[in-house]
């Protein structure tokens, strides 16, 4: 890696993850030599000093790195039966552990819901392992070539404070299905959780195969530690679900990354569909998790004549309103702004104190009652205002009036800002779903559903927490850790 790319790394993760409360940014250990050399086509190893990680928990990136190679080539003798048996293995400890882990993440974090926490690891089992991996054939009169999904070895993979545990079990399904070890730097603000369920799940795949280190951690993750990772030698690929920053770092650290990047998913209603099932569908999505998904529901364009109707709907569904100046009170709250400036100000951002928080902790920031369980706040904004504009991640929505189809479609894709993440309509003309679908360009486009309906809740499909937007693989799955590898016989093996 390039001094510049180094310093660029630091720099932009630094102000992601430096001023989280708890942030670890003491520098890692020394890094553990490592020689090289060539064998039958692979590079072997051998550290100058013992590896002190332990069932996959290391202190220092390399050694992490280190062990996790041995991992991979120590998978590679299991064959494809031993990545099935891993595979099936990590997803029954998942669903067995699911209450337990979502109440020590919950804990951990303080965001989002546990019914929710405990459905996204029991949603693991619909994760797609080995069977998603299908070579390739061509036969003809100059022989026969076959193509196969290849695993790069090992993986670098970033995790994120909203679903450490779930995505860190869900790349382990889809990376070690592709044949891969990883090593994760998770979240500073959610590594705790992720380190227990990392060492729970290798001291599994150790009983029932004899490899320790298949799926490593750091702990703690730091800033120093995320680099050192993203250049070691043995890291062939890099993996963050994360937020634009990290994204721009791991683009930037010179070797192939794969990159789930912010969402902001705007709806547009158009009242040619039954609004109070709308309403239901939007509310389930807006809060589920306490809209911590970055495919939720974050704002609502509704056409005009159907505005009113939609916004009783709402209520009728068991959201709460909100007036005018409880949504500016609201907004003060769930934003910081710079020293003596008010919700005009340039550049503000969302409060982390806010961030994930029930619906009626929201409620009584803004003044407001609601009924105890309360899943949801709404109100009416204009399509400018910063909770239209930011992705808040909380289980609040801002509704927008809009005149006509033309205008809905155009105030979603501003909101959605280029992003290209997801989109939700409700419609029953297929020319708008059609014009809505080719402008905005949405890797995740759901018609007359709940967000999470793209993810196979309620839709068809299966889920995966790394969305790769930024990269442009979409919905991951155990081909995008792959590469692919040809083979070619000459003159032979064909039998036309």
């Amino acid at each position: 890696m390039s001094a510049v790319n180094e310093t660029l790394i630091r720099d932009v993760v630094a102000e992601v993850l430096g001023r989280l409360n708890g942030a670890t940014t003491a520098p890692a250990p020394a890094a553990t030599p490592v020689s090289a050399c060539g064998c039958s086509g692979r590079k072997t190893f051998t550290a100058t000093v013992p590896l002190r990680g332990q069932f996959g928990v290391f202190q220092d990136a390399n050694e992490a790195c280190a062990a996790a190679q041995e991992a991979f080539l120590q998978l590679s003798a299991l064959g494809i039966a031993g990545r099935i048996k891993i595979v099936q293995l990590v997803k029954k400890i998942t669903t067995d552990k699911a209450p337990e882990w979502g109440k020590l993440e919950l804990d951990e974090t303080k965001i989002g819901r546990l019914d929710h926490k405990i459905e996204k690891l029991t949603g693991l089992r619909a994760v797609p392992g080995v069977e998603f991996l299908h070579p390739t054939g061509f036969s003809g009169d100059h022989g026969i070539t076959l193509e196969e999904n290849a695993p790069f070895g090992v993986i670098g993979a970033i995790t994120p404070s909203t679903h450490s545990i779930p995505t860190l079990a869900c790349n382990m399904i889809s990376m070690i299905s592709a044949g891969n070890a990883i090593v994760f730097n998770p979240h500073p603000g959610a590594y705790k959780c992720a380190v227990t369920a990392a060492r729970f799940l290798n001291e599994a795949i150790h009983r029932e195969t004899g490899i320790e280190n298949l799926a490593c951690v750091i702990n703690p993750p730091t800033l120093e530690s995320f680099a050192a990772m993203s250049k070691n030698e043995w890291v062939r690929l890099i993996c963050v679900t994360g937020g634009p920053g990290v994204v721009k770092a791991a683009l930037a650290s010179g070797k192939r990354a794969i990159c789930a990047g912010p969402g902001n998913p705007p709806v547009l209603v158009d009242g040619t569909s039954p609004l109070d099932y709308a309403a239901k569908s939007i509310i389930f999505g807006a809060a589920y998790d306490n809209n911590l998904l970055c495919i939720s529901e974050k704002e609502v364009f509704v056409l005009e004549p159907f505005f009113d109707q939609f916004m009783a709907a709402m209520e009728q569904q068991g959201a709460a309103r909100l007036n005018s100046a409880q949504v500016e009170r609201l907004t003060q709250a769930a934003f910081t702004f710079p020293p003596g400036q008010g919700a005009g100000c340039a550049k503000p951002s969302v409060n982390r104190d806010v961030l994930g928080r029930d619906a009626t902790v929201l409620a009584r920031l803004a003044g407001a009652t609601v009924p105890a369980g309360t899943e949801l706040l709404f109100a009416e904004t204009n399509a400018d205002h910063l909770f239209v504009e930011e992705e808040q991640m909380m289980p609040f929505l801002p509704i927008i009036r809009v005149k006509n189809v033309e205008e809905g479609i155009a105030a979603a894709k501003q909101a959605e800002h280029g992003f290209r993440h997801s989109a939700i309509i409700h419609s029953h003309d297929v020319a708008t779903m059609t014009a809505m679908a080719k402008a905005l360009d949405t890797t995740l486009f759901v018609k007359n559903g709940a967000s999470v309906a793209g993810l196979g809740n309620g839709g068809e499909g299966y889920p995966n927490f790394s969305i790769a937007t930024a990269t442009g693989e979409g919905i991951s799955n155990p081909r995008t850790f792959t590469r692919v590898r040809r083979c070619v016989m000459v003159g032979n093996l064909s039998i036309f």
